[in-house]
């Protein structure tokens, strides 16, 4: 569905009554009676995941997997798969300035790009009246994966021109495969920058959102969106670079106080977020989600940029009965509040 979506932005702000966004695609399996692993493997299920999100909920947007070991595996991670868990990076392929020196830029379709690229095509042609997003990793997160999360913080003090080297590779291939996405009929990237969150505001800035802008600036039109997430808890200090990576929609994890954020928002840009995902989605009730997801709402509703969402991915083995307490919380919050 072709839309303008920097008038999606505004009218989704000037709306009175919003609908809830989370980023919601694996519990589907429950629906479907498969696994994990059989969703990541195969374009017609994922499209048919998104499509049975759509059919179920009322979100404001069709939101791909958020699957973090995609792009890494596609320049030579291993990667560890489970019929019940989101795949995980496992190890690191560069360990040296040699390593990210000699490290190549895989050609989109390598490895699952392929499958993920043509789920969004699929799903373009099964959903309509909502914008499709489709999700990729962050420049910095992706570099982790790659040298491994805990050496990287370490690698920006030590090894800063490793660290340089790798990710501007990763950008690169980001890039190109976000255009691919957009062919496919994506209206925007979901772009996943969690381990962003965990550094100091300079380290951010100069290993983030300096290269989260080059992504924004590339690939970003009226018609295409990247919606920036940031589940880390470091993000409030780190604000002010990340509004300047330009992107009109930024989602925020339960790690912080979302009413903290929303002040610090300019009021053209989107902030979303942050019911817990695996303290509530997963293990919560349907009283408890409720709960949480009216708290979140009472406080930061009076911003009309403000739209509620989870605060992060929503696990698989999520119940769907927290998952439906969440729309009918923000259904009884707009009622008792129009």
């Amino acid at each position: 569905m072709k839309c303008n979506m920097k008038q999606w932005v505004a009218d989704t702000i000037n709306q009175p009554v919003k609908k809830g966004m989370p980023i919601l695609s694996f519990p589907a399996i429950q629906k479907m009676n498969i696994t994990v692993k059989d969703l990541i493997s195969s374009s017609d299920l994922q499209a048919r995941a998104m499509q049975i999100v759509a059919k179920y909920t009322d979100a404001a947007a069709s939101v791909s997997l958020m699957d973090l070991s995609v792009e890494a595996e596609c320049f030579g991670s291993s990667i560890r798969v489970s019929e019940e868990e989101v795949p995980t990076v496992i190890g690191s392929i560069v360990n040296s300035e040699e390593d990210a020196d000699a490290l190549l830029i895989p050609e989109i379709g390598t490895g699952r790009t392929s499958i993920y690229i043509e789920a969004i095509e699929k799903a373009a042609k099964l959903i309509e009246g909502r914008p499709i997003l489709a999700g990729a990793i962050g420049p910095f997160s992706l570099a982790g994966r790659l040298m491994d999360v805990s050496e990287a913080m370490i690698y920006c003090y030590e090894e800063p021109d490793m660290v340089h080297t790798v990710l501007k590779k990763v950008t690169k291939f980001i890039i190109n495969y976000c255009k691919e996405y957009k062919k496919a009929g994506a209206n925007g990237i979901v772009l996943a920058e969690p381990l962003a969150g965990l550094l100091s505001p300079s380290l951010a800035e100069e290993f983030s959102a300096d290269y989260v802008k080059q992504i924004v600036d590339a690939v970003q039109d009226d018609e295409f969106i990247i919606v920036y997430h940031n589940c880390g808890n470091c993000t409030i200090q780190q604000i002010d670079s990340i509004i300047a990576t330009g992107s009109p929609f930024l989602h925020f994890g339960n790690a912080i106080n979302m009413a903290e954020i929303m002040p610090h928002i300019p009021a053209d840009v989107i902030a979303a977020g942050n019911v817990d995902p695996a303290g509530q989605f997963k293990n919560g009730t349907k009283e408890s989600v409720k709960a949480s997801t009216k708290e979140i709402m009472e406080k930061c509703c009076k911003y009309p940029n403000f739209v509620i969402s989870s605060g992060c991915d929503i696990p698989p083995l999520s119940k769907w009965e927290n998952i439906d307490a969440f729309f009918e919380a923000v259904h009884e919050y707009y009622q008792a509040n129009s």
